[in-house]
């Protein structure tokens, strides 16, 4: 008995240390096995109707991934309703769940010797320990005044991971919360007064209050990201995070880390468990943005934890239940993608439940206006300016340019402009305009006129929009006949996307051959 207690000191003395959940029940499990020899362990917290394996020891591997539904195991049920710990007599009628499932054996052996006791934290059940032997008999000796002990200190274990588990969570999810707070007020602001905009704004407002996932869709530059925040901060989930993940910038080798998690020792470098993405967004939203560059292998994964709420992390077979809310975004057209093979079609299917359409700037009219005078305004805050106006040449040319890069890209023109402005000696505390030539106008109509091999210089009286639409019309056509037609090599050599080239051949009228 002295032997056991000793045992039992250790397991108590963990309590104090830091460690990783894994690690905390792998040595309880290794504690109890010391004090009272068993073919097989299992600690098993409850969640729901079922109960899901912790942690195991002397079971094949594959029951971790098991999840063991109560009223289907009247043993397990047993000892979850029992005060008591709870032993079976060997010739017990009742199914034991472990049967064929103990390691070692050469035949697939049943149960013979099975006890268990319910753990309970802070008054409420949390799940069970169970002890499984093949040889009848094997618990006879078993004092039980140690073996309530044990399972005590076993309450006490789990009780302390959980709550390490939830300060480091709450921890990480406080940290999330106070920096968007930091963000500048009304840099989330999905700003415009059009028919497309008002009609996105009402859409996205009314799929928060669901918990469909949302695929949101439009050129690079748009603010795709606006919509997804004004999407969360509509949903039940507003006072939790958003946690976001950019896809594109996940290089492959790290990315299920970055998604999942991974345990201690899961690859070289991984000096202690961490949580995934998914485990910090429960019961909140993920934001996993520029969907579309997610790579291939790791798009099945994806898929299970959307349509199961269970994540794995990396070198574990533990499974960790979470209650996510997501929201997608992407600049590729995902059904050419799937078409093409580069993206699964299951996985758009289930991230495209309710799909938005982000309109480019070009599009908004008057809009450009609105915005530009929300950055302006952001732009004096930030430098302690007086004040920065738009005299009339400057908006009629916001008005009339194309913006390729969208709202993005307006955003840097008018930044750039002021901080140019401020170099060339203008004072803060006197109000400045500024002019279409300030804004770099005549440098990107020059840039988009400027004549090329093949290009005629062809005057308009229409608008300057109207003119820089012929420009372009002629320099697509010359690089099209210097590329022998091919559309691709031809969006590369003009610095466009595939997708964006697209567009621009059709609202110039030249569609592709």
């Amino acid at each position: 008995m002295s032997e056991a207690f000793r045992t039992l000191a250790g397991v108590v003395a963990d309590l104090t240390h830091e460690l990783p959940e894994e690690r905390r029940f792998e040595r309880l499990l290794q504690a109890f096995r010391r004090s009272f020899p068993c073919d097989a362990i299992a600690l098993l917290k409850r969640e729901g109707g079922q109960l899901i394996p912790c942690a195991v020891a002397g079971l094949s591997p594959d029951t971790m991934g098991r999840r063991f539904a109560i009223d289907e195991h009247p043993r397990l049920a047993q000892i979850l309703n029992s005060p008591e710990p709870i032993r079976f007599r060997s010739d017990s009628a009742l199914p034991d769940p472990y049967d064929g499932l103990v390691e070692g054996a050469h035949e697939h052996h049943y149960v013979h010797d099975c006890m268990g006791a319910s753990l309970h934290v802070d008054g409420q059940p949390w799940g069970a320990v169970t002890l499984d032997a093949l040889r009848r008999g094997t618990f006879d000796a078993i004092n039980r005044d140690v073996f309530t002990a044990f399972v005590s200190v076993a309450a006490a274990t789990v009780r302390a991971a959980d709550w390490i588990e939830r300060l480091e969570t709450q921890l990480e999810r406080r940290l999330l919360i106070e920096k968007s707070r930091l963000e500048e007020s009304g840099a989330d602001e999905l700003i415009g007064e059009c028919e497309a905009m008002q009609q996105l704004r009402a859409e996205a407002e009314g799929v928060a209050r669901s918990e469909l996932p949302v695929l949101i869709q439009g050129e690079t530059g748009v603010g795709k990201e606006l919509v997804a925040r004004l999407i969360h901060r509509s949903s039940a989930r507003a006072r939790e995070p958003m946690v976001h993940v950019n896809c594109a910038a996940l290089p492959e080798s790290i990315a299920e880390s970055e998604l999942f998690g991974h345990v201690r020792g899961a690859f070289s470098g991984a000096a202690s468990d961490r949580k995934g993405k998914f485990q910090l967004a429960d019961e909140a939203t993920l934001f996993l943005d520029e969907i579309g560059e997610l790579p291939l292998t790791l798009q099945p994964k994806l898929l299970r934890a959307l349509q199961n709420g269970e994540i794995q992390r990396l070198g574990s077979d533990r499974h960790h239940r979470v209650n996510v809310r997501v929201i997608a975004a992407t600049n590729r057209q995902l059904k050419e993608e799937v078409a093409a093979g580069r993206f699964r079609s299951d996985l758009y299917y289930r991230l495209s439940v309710y799909p938005l359409t982000v309109p480019p700037l070009r599009e908004r009219g008057a809009d450009v206006l609105h915005l530009a005078g929300s950055f302006l305004q952001r732009s004096e805050r930030q430098l302690g300016l007086r004040g920065v106006r738009l005299d009339m040449s400057a908006r009629s040319w916001l008005r009339d340019y194309d913006w390729p890069g969208n709202v993005r890209e307006l955003e840097h023109v008018l930044s750039r402009a002021i901080v140019k402005a401020l170099s060339r000696g203008q004072a803060r505390e006197r109000i400045f305009q500024l002019s279409a030539q300030d804004l770099g106008a005549e440098m990107r109509v020059n840039a988009a006129t400027a004549p090329a091999q093949g290009i005629d210089f062809i005057p308009s009286d229409g608008t300057l929009q109207a003119a820089l639409d012929q420009y372009r019309r002629e320099i697509i056509k010359a690089r099209l006949r210097k590329h022998d037609g091919s559309m691709a090599a031809t969006a590369r050599s003009l610095g466009l996307d595939r997708g964006n080239f697209h567009r621009l051949l059709q609202r110039l009228g030249l569609q592709p051959k």
